[in-house]
């Protein structure tokens, strides 16, 4: 039971073409949408096995993953994309982007009441609630993943087209400088500036 690592390698780029900011964001969906899975075996790991070295390195990897990348990626969302969409004058767009943005209040709230429980098994204490913890996964994996599709199905592919080519380099400059200062990818987040 693995967790994925804060990284941007889950999205392949065409040989010869830099990692371009939309890849960065794509590649953030996946590990999202793999680690709410790693969050709902985790809790079938703690049923069977109790908090173990296993269940500790696993909640501390999903715990590590929300508390920054995650949050790095809503806050590119909300730096790069929100703003075109909603300056587009295009009122479904308008529309669907305030609910993301209210999404993403949503989502840290949801977060903010998990993050103790993840973080205590990660310590190896038994400071948990196995029975909040399965009522309150499904809630946070649903939330998130219909943010997503959203996202993909209509601001993204709105996003690329409207931001020009000169403002998505400053963007890969900004997500870039911004993961350097805190020590998130600096590898990754040097490919996307360029």
């Amino acid at each position: 039971m693995t967790t994925p690592q804060p990284s941007n390698d889950a999205l392949p780029t065409p040989r010869g073409r830099p990692l371009q900011p939309f890849d960065v964001m794509d590649a953030c969906h996946q590990q999202i949408v793999t680690a709410l899975h790693q969050m709902v075996h985790l809790l079938d790991h703690l049923e069977q096995h109790g908090v173990d070295g296993q269940a500790q390195e696993t909640a501390r990897n999903i715990f590590s993953f929300f508390m920054g990348t995650a949050r790095e990626h809503h806050l590119d969302e909300e730096r790069h994309i929100f703003p075109t969409m909603i300056n587009s004058g295009d009122a479904q767009l308008m529309e669907l982007t305030l609910r993301l943005q209210q999404d993403h209040g949503w989502i840290e709230e949801d977060w903010l009441e998990l993050a103790p429980q993840f973080e205590s098994i990660a310590a190896g204490y038994h400071w948990f609630n196995l029975e909040h913890l399965r009522l309150a996964v499904p809630v946070f994996q649903a939330l998130y993943q219909d943010h997503i599709a959203l996202e993909e199905s209509m601001i993204y592919p709105q996003a690329k087209a409207r931001i020009a080519e000169w403002d998505l380099h400053g963007m890969g400059r900004e997500m870039a400088q911004r993961r350097k200062r805190r020590g998130l990818n600096p590898d990754q987040a040097d490919r996307a500036a360029a």
